[in-house]
């Protein structure tokens, strides 16, 4: 009678070679939940973007977007609230967060209306927030009762990338002057494709 099974030799055979796998899927792994972080960082920018003037338009008053620096707890912008074109935690507010953000003050100011921490997760994800002229740091922009950027160095551009050594996708999220706000890929050069800057 013959028994049925694996030998202990095709099991060994078998785990080394799916530890072999394995091993030589992990740098892919790693690269593309870095990308993912940077895509996700991109879309929170634009949801807190797209919010703010949204609120302008249907409350009829200026309401701005703010990059304001990390906390130390996820979640939580922080009381200081001090504004960074390098983070991407964010304000939307009607006035000047700083100082204030721990206090969601809908009626007085600075009238938080939404915020979001960049949290430990995205830690690895590089943010610039730049003008028109590409080089020069902003930090805000504020919406009018049309939608349309009324503030006189509103950020024109938020650029993603990653901080930890290694290939990963670069992302732009751009504001026209109009107030529109989209993503863009600055490494795409034709210019039939629409994810070009």
């Amino acid at each position: 009678m013959r028994q049925r099974g694996f030998s202990l030799i095709e099991l060994m055979v078998t785990v080394t070679i799916l530890t072999l796998l394995i091993l030589m899927a992990m740098p892919s792994l790693g690269t593309w939940l870095d990308n993912t972080r940077i895509r996700n960082e991109g879309d929170s920018i634009i949801t807190g973007l797209q919010s703010a003037r949204s609120a302008a338009v249907s409350s009829n008053q200026n309401v701005s977007f703010w990059l304001v620096g990390s906390a130390a707890t996820p979640g939580n912008p922080g009381d200081d609230c001090a504004l960074s074109g390098s983070s991407g935690s964010w304000v939307v507010s009607v006035a000047s967060p700083v100082g204030h953000c721990a206090g969601w003050l809908t009626s007085s100011p600075p009238q938080i209306l939404l915020s979001r921490s960049m949290g430990s997760d995205n830690a690895r994800v590089s943010i610039s927030a730049v003008q028109s002229d590409g080089t020069t740091a902003a930090t805000t922009v504020t919406f009018n009762g049309f939608g349309r950027i009324v503030n006189a160095t509103p950020i024109a551009q938020v650029n993603l990338n990653g901080s930890g050594g290694g290939t990963y996708r670069q992302l732009r999220v751009v504001v026209s002057a109009t107030g529109a706000v989209r993503m863009c890929d600055p490494l795409v050069t034709s210019s039939t494709d629409p994810r070009k800057c």
